[in-house]
């Protein structure tokens, strides 16, 4: 079915996309794989494509269209190639730079907007800790007051971008008596005294990204690197993971979707019992199901898309749109690794790799059983 989505403008937006895959990425895709990171030319190739400031306003270095569908439109091209590189990119624009945007002061947009635009700077969010979980209210790490500083303690992990960000947004508790009202973000920049990144986490898909455990010993923040109000930082978190989750459910169907349309070439040239595999009764009534799946739950995307373009996504409807697309996601891939048969377990094979890197979809950005208490408690239940 026609999308009807997007414009023309996000479609001339696509080829620029596109065109920076091309030239910057793929081209190094196997060093990235075995570097396990992005190196800094891609991300400079991103900031001079105006890739990286699609919400950062112009006098800033951004392009800020003001329109939420360039960054699923982004996020769905680098979906298409490999969910690391969704993942690693959209953390960036979509996750961590908007919190500075929309929560940093004046002089801490001068002070690092410029160059996380132009890719000279890379960020993240630290929420996750070894103990907690998908639940962030339990937080451990700590930040108490000592004059003008902060005194921050404590370690994150799971942290996409964690070994190379050079400003890292950390959640810490400030206030432990007012529990989930007790928290605060901090901008955390590279080479502070105290803090130490632990090594790039083995992980069984997504090679391309680099996640990291993140350790923070008496390490002193600016009480000037506060982002947003004290105490308030769960609130913030809250307000932006919508986004964060509607961007997951662009890219999780995304990549699906791509790698359902190589199965089916596969399918048409594969040769079995003198047909293709694909004639065989049982794989095309699975092909047709597996395709009518991807639309139907494309409309119910790019409406929650629209929706946030408006803001009008809530963190209900955020929540379920995370959980169908992840859901639907490794189903969907599942099927294609048994449609390729041994080929399909075979890295080298697109398949085989993309059935990795999915894995995790169902569990980052919140958990799917987590979401499902979202929902339930909407029910009243």
């Amino acid at each position: 079915m026609r999308r009807t989505v997007y414009s023309a403008d996000h479609e001339a937006f696509r080829d620029t996309v596109r065109t920076f895959i091309e030239r910057s990425i793929l081209p190094i895709h196997e060093e990235i794989v075995a570097e396990k990171q992005i190196p800094d030319s891609v991300w400079l190739a991103a900031g001079k494509a105006d890739l990286l400031g699609l919400e950062v306003p112009e006098e800033f270095g951004g392009s800020d269209p003001g329109d939420y569908r360039f960054n699923a439109v982004l996020g769905e091209e680098l979906a298409k190639v490999s969910m690391a590189y969704n993942s690693c990119l959209q953390m960036h624009f979509d996750i961590g730079v908007p919190y500075f945007v929309k929560y940093g002061t004046q002089e801490q947009k001068e002070r690092w907007l410029p160059g996380l635009c132009s890719g000279e700077l890379v960020t993240t969010i630290a929420m996750t800790e070894p103990s907690g979980g998908s639940d962030l209210a339990a937080l451990r790490t700590s930040a108490v007051r000592n004059g003008d500083d902060w005194v921050l303690n404590g370690s994150k992990t799971f942290i996409t971008n964690g070994y190379t960000a050079d400003v890292i947004i950390v959640a810490a508790r400030t206030s432990p008596e007012k529990k989930a009202k007790g928290i605060t973000l901090f901008a955390l920049e590279n080479g502070t005294p105290g803090f130490e990144r632990g090594r790039k986490l083995d992980k069984v898909g997504q090679p391309e990204a680099n996640t990291a455990e993140l350790f923070f010993q008496d390490v002193r923040i600016p009480n000037a690197n506060v982002i947003g109000e004290v105490d308030r930082g769960f609130i913030q978190m809250m307000e932006q993971l919508p986004q964060e989750r509607i961007s997951a459910a662009v890219g999780n169907l995304a990549q699906a979707k791509a790698i359902l349309e190589e199965t089916l070439v596969y399918a048409k040239e594969r040769q079995a019992f003198g047909q293709s595999i694909g004639k065989f009764q049982h794989n095309k009534f699975l092909l047709a199901d597996l395709f009518t799946q991807i639309d139907v739950s494309q409309a119910y995307v790019d409406a929650c898309v629209v929706a946030h373009t408006q803001g009008d996504l809530t963190a209900v409807d955020a929540a379920k749109v995370k959980m169908w697309t992840s859901d639907i996601q490794n189903s969907v891939l599942d099927h294609c690794v048994q449609l390729h048969g041994g080929y399909g377990f075979m890295r080298e094979y697109r398949v085989a790799q993309a059935w990795m890197d999915a894995r995790v979809t169902r569990i980052w950005g919140g958990t799917n059983e987590i979401m499902k208490e979202i929902i339930g408690r909407d029910l009243g239940l």
